[in-house]
């Protein structure tokens, strides 16, 4: 009997090799990294504004890729925390940031509304050029997070995907902002949070189907 058991045993973990650990601060370097890459692609086609370092940015430049970067950062943690799961994790901190992030449209729309003759801002001809490449901007940090999302196990597919799309959307928007010299509060409010948003949708609906296990 106990032979039998034992060459059961040898049958079954014969083709086991032993694998690298699963440690998360590898996750977090490779979001940082694509962040980074992804910052010097943007100097390289777009150009970085070179008014940030000259003190020429408004403060509400600073507020909003602040709470954008946040975003980004909370986002990315939860998502490589999900990637191992545990008892008691909960992953609250992407749903506070939002919370503060979605500040911003509002006070753009309440700071132009009440105005008629202000409105018109509300129609800004570097709309579409801002959406498109914010969201061209966060593709390398989504890439990160999938794999590493495929190399874990996550227990809410639907929720690794909102998540995803958040981190990597405000990443791509903070990244694609260094260069953005419009610092208003209508174009930063709207229009740097509008890809945002775009890519939390993209990611819940394209995510699940590429780490399902």
């Amino acid at each position: 009997m106990n032979t039998n058991r034992e060459a059961m045993i040898a049958q079954m973990t014969e083709e086991l090799a032993p694998v690298r650990p699963f440690n998360p601060m590898r996750g977090a370097l490779m979001v940082g990294l694509a962040a980074l890459v992804t910052v010097l692609a943007v100097e390289f086609v777009e150009g970085l504004w070179r008014g940030i370092l000259a003190g020429e940015a408004a403060p509400f430049f600073w507020v909003a890729n602040g709470l954008l970067l946040v975003l980004g950062i909370a986002s990315a943690v939860a998502v490589i925390a999900m990637s191992s799961p545990r008892v008691g994790g909960r992953n609250e901190s992407p749903k506070w940031a939002s919370a503060m992030t979605g500040v911003l449209p509002v006070a753009a729309l309440v700071s132009v509304l009440p105005h008629a003759d202000e409105s018109a801002s509300l129609v800004d001809p570097y709309a579409f050029h801002c959406v498109t490449s914010a969201m061209a901007s966060s593709l390398l940090a989504g890439a990160a997070l999938v794999i590493w999302l495929r190399r874990g196990a996550p227990v809410s597919a639907a929720l690794a995907g909102w998540y995803t799309g958040l981190a990597a959307g405000a990443l791509g928007a903070v990244a694609y902002g260094l260069s953005c010299p419009l610092d208003t509060v209508t174009h930063l409010g709207i229009w740097h949070v509008v890809p945002v948003a775009a890519a939390a949708i993209a990611g819940r609906l394209i995510v699940p189907h590429l780490i399902r296990w």
